[in-house]
């Protein structure tokens, strides 16, 4: 499990397409420094498995399924990216339950400057507006941010420096795609709610 505050901003080092696979070499000095072989390593919010690790760079396999759902296809040599280490138990608890378990993608679709901030415009999902509200909580590219405001097919948020400075997101561009992961207790009560109102009508 991961809280969506990003402790480093690392850079690809190599990437080795397969036919339905990726092998990612990510350099991260400071996300390895405690690494072990099966570390969890959230990299933009998708949450991956340590298969080797030096003092500097660690590799990762990406399956299908995770380039399917997620833009790390998209990465090259030299791309940025968001790292977070697996929360520890006794761990402070800064943004939201994030699980790196990104369920899809969106498109950025305008960013307006502000005095110290920026407010981004994203694309929104149809499969996925029902559980994003104003004011709650969302994981874009592993960052936990909170909706700023939403209408039928886009959401904003506003960053703040440090975000602008510490994360992808500071350099991302309008049509740049980004990952996207829903807050998963609006995804569970629906589920509960659904259920109650099945067995309600028996």
């Amino acid at each position: 499990m991961f809280t969506g505050i990003v402790e480093e901003l690392g850079s690809v080092v190599q990437v080795d397409h397969g036919a339905e696979s990726a092998v990612l070499r990510i350099r991260g000095p400071l996300v390895v420094s405690d690494a072990s072989h099966g570390a969890s390593i959230s990299c933009n919010g998708v949450c991956l498995t340590v298969v080797e690790h030096d003092d500097e760079s660690f590799t990762v396999d990406v399956m299908a399924e995770s380039l399917r759902r997620s833009s790390l296809g998209e990465l090259a040599p030299g791309s940025p990216v968001n790292l977070e280490r697996a929360m520890a138990a006794n761990g402070r608890f800064g943004g939201h339950v994030v699980q790196g378990h990104v369920d899809g993608t969106a498109r950025i679709l305008s960013r307006t400057p502000g005095e110290r901030w920026e407010v981004v415009r994203f694309e929104l999902p149809a499969a996925l507006a029902r559980h994003v509200v104003e004011k709650g909580s969302i994981a874009v590219d592993g960052v936990s941010l909170t909706v700023s405001s939403i209408g039928d097919d886009f959401f904003e948020v506003s960053l703040i420096p440090t975000t602008l400075e510490l994360t992808t997101l500071g350099s991302k561009q309008v049509g740049d795609r980004v990952n996207l992961e829903v807050d998963v207790l609006a995804k569970y009560v629906e589920k509960m709610l659904a259920a109650k109102g099945q067995e309600e009508e028996r």
